[in-house]
Order: structure tokens, then sequence, then C-alpha cells
């Protein structure tokens, strides 16, 4: 984290080892000894207290590095744990806001990551007979907080970036629920190299989200914890800037392998995120009628008037620069299969916008994705 200017981080998106989950137990321990020692004489709210201690110390540089107005995104899970034939909860989410606090992050509403299972067998303790039954914990948290006051966008090139930095008016409305329920958990290709057993990775779409979120293009994305590189892949996919720190370097084969595959893999989620505005426009058409918007680059109608400038750019290339650099390249302009008319769809649309299948030409930075060993 030294190696991270401060103030240069727009976003933080990671998920950390979880505190008293059995997996992260030797992970915790290797970084101070009296977590062995606790957990070994059943102790469990001690070795819960140590190993958030570790991790207070990543908030404390995570605080440093963000910019004003940046957001930082955590994504974790409460711990339940049997010692000494003590059930306890640990609940990993409450401990890490009450570090945020002292660091001058602000909480904003968290999300629900509802992680459903289909197991007959839910509960946890004695069935059903009460009080010996417990309940089943089938969600994660994603901590939400900002550093001071809300980001200003002042200059004529940042509020340009920001404008074709915007989502759909649908996606908003799934995106910014307090519950997630329709992400999935992801199951990693991790080969046989020793680091499967101590990888719990989120899916792409769970970072790719909040990337697009809180962040404009061009931005630095940080991942503290980067295991196998999917908030990597995801700034990649989304033109932002990232860095990405993780100290096991069993990981760095299957960062390269995420990121060597990244341009069809973005390409086509790319184009699930256009068909799928298609689809809600037409629907939308059908019941409500004409719209009083167009998009400036695919000439398709937008609920919204902030909407008009929003382009989503192809990655074209993905070159090495290093072992642990890699630089991307973008194409400048709109997909062109999207680039249509559509007679009738409008009522009233804003005149500002430029016709259909005229994009307007923009010449975007060259994000420089890093990972750091």
């Amino acid at each position: 984290m030294p190696r991270v200017d401060t103030g240069r981080v727009a976003l933080v998106v990671t998920s950390p080892p979880y505190p008293m989950i059995e997996m992260w137990d030797a992970c915790f321990s290797a970084q101070d000894p009296a977590i062995a020692t606790a957990l070994k004489k059943k102790d469990g709210l001690g070795a819960f207290e140590r190993m958030h201690r570790i991790l207070d110390r990543v908030w404390k540089e995570v605080a440093r590095v963000l910019m004003p107005g940046g957001i930082v995104c955590i994504n974790i899970g409460d711990a339940t744990r049997t010692l000494a034939d003590n059930f306890i909860l640990y609940p990993n989410h409450a401990r890490i806001l009450s570090a945020l606090l002292p660091l001058g992050l602000t909480p904003l509403p968290q999300i629900l990551w509802r992680k459903q299972t289909n197991a007959p067998n839910k509960f946890m303790g004695s069935g059903m007979l009460p009080p010996g039954a417990y309940v089943t914990l089938e969600h994660e948290h994603i901590l939400i907080a900002r550093k001071g006051e809300k980001r200003t966008f002042d200059t004529s090139s940042e509020k340009q970036l920001r404008r074709e930095s915007a989502y759909f008016w649908e996606e908003r409305n799934l995106w910014f629920s307090d519950v997630w329920m329709e992400l999935k958990g992801a199951r990693q290709d991790l080969g046989e190299n020793g680091a499967r057993a101590r990888s719990a990775a989120f899916p792409f779409e769970l970072p790719y989200r909040l990337i697009q979120m809180f962040s404009v293009k061009g931005d630095v994305v940080l991942d503290p914890f980067l295991g196998t590189g999917t908030t990597l892949a995801a700034a990649m996919a989304a033109g932002r800037d990232s860095i990405g720190i993780e100290m096991e370097k069993e990981f760095l084969p299957l960062v390269r392998r995420r990121v060597e595959t990244l341009v069809p893999f973005s390409r086509t989620r790319i184009r699930e995120r256009l068909a799928a505005h298609e689809a809600f426009i037409q629907a939308r058409y059908q019941d409500k009628g004409g719209f009083r918007h167009q998009n400036a680059h695919y000439g398709f109608p937008v609920i919204t008037n902030q909407e008009r400038f929003l382009q989503l750019q192809d990655p074209t290339e993905v070159r090495h620069l290093s072992a642990t650099e890699f630089e991307v390249s973008y194409e400048s302009g709109p997909q062109g299969e999207f680039c249509r008319k559509w007679p009738g769809y409008f009522d009233g649309a804003d005149k500002r916008a430029k016709p259909p299948g005229r994009p307007k030409k923009t010449t975007y930075p060259k994000p420089v994705q890093r990972k750091i060993l």
C-alpha cells in the first residue's frame, strides 16, 4: 500500500479474508501468532479482535489513498463458529464499520447480497426443537462508505467523462436496491497450485456493478485483496485504471489467465447490457408509448436526459508491459450493430441529441491496469 500515492484512488472494491472463517485461520495466524494461541485456547472473541486489528491497518491505508469524495465498497460476511461447545455469531460487518468511522469515512446505505441456497437442511442446531436452532446466514454485506463530502466534477472534461460513464435507468433501479438476490457466488477454476484453499472470490458482476455505480471512466480502482483478479478484470472491462495488491504470489498466473480472456468476455458483457436495454425499450414502448430522450451515440431511446451521452467502450487489446502490469486499448466509438434508427419511438424527443447513426467521436486516455505484488 505505501506504493500507492495519497489521494490517487477514486474507488476501492474488495473482499478481505473473513475473520473467524476457518479457511482463513492460517493466513491471520501467520501475521499474528497470538491468534493461533487464542484459537487453541478456544478464545473466539479474542481471536476475532486480533484478526480485525490486522484488517484495521488496511482500512487506515485505504483512507489515505482515497481521494476526497472517494468511495470504498467492502464485501464481507459474518461468521458463525463453535468453540468449546459455545456457538457464537462473529459480526464482521459491524466490526469493520466501527473501524472506518474514526478514519473519516462516512457510512452510506449498504447492500445485502443474498446468497441463497437450495439445501433442504438450511437450519443450524437442534432442528425442530426450540429454542436450540439457529437462523442460517444466507447473505453477505457490501459496506459502502465515502471519504468526506460528495465528489465534485468541476472541469468540462470531468463533466463529459461523467456523462459518458452513465448507466441505464433500468440498471439503476436494479443496482441501487439494498438487496441483491440474483447474483450467484463464483466457482473459480484455481488449478492445483495451492491457491484453491485460500480463495473466496466474488462473481465478476459484483465488482463490475459497483465500479459502474461509483466511478467514472479513467478513475483509479483499487483492490487491496486482489486474489484471482476479479476486480482488476471488472475495472478493465469498464474502462477504469486499476491497482491490485496480493501477497500470495500463487495467484499471479490466475490473474494473467483472467486478463488474457478479458477482451472477448468484456465485449460479450457489454453487448448483453446494450441488448437488454433495447429489449427494455421495446417492452416499455408497447406499454407506455414514445420517448422524449435519445442517446447521442447509439440513437436508441433512453428514459432520462442523463443517459444521452452514455457510451460503453469495447476493449480491443491487452498488452503485457511487465510480469505484473497490463495496458488495455479501447474502441473510440460505439458498437455499430446497436446504432440504428428507431422510427415512431420518439414523442417530443430531445432535439439536442445527435441523429442516429452519427456517433460522437471521443478520444479517451488509455488506462494502465496494474497488479502490485
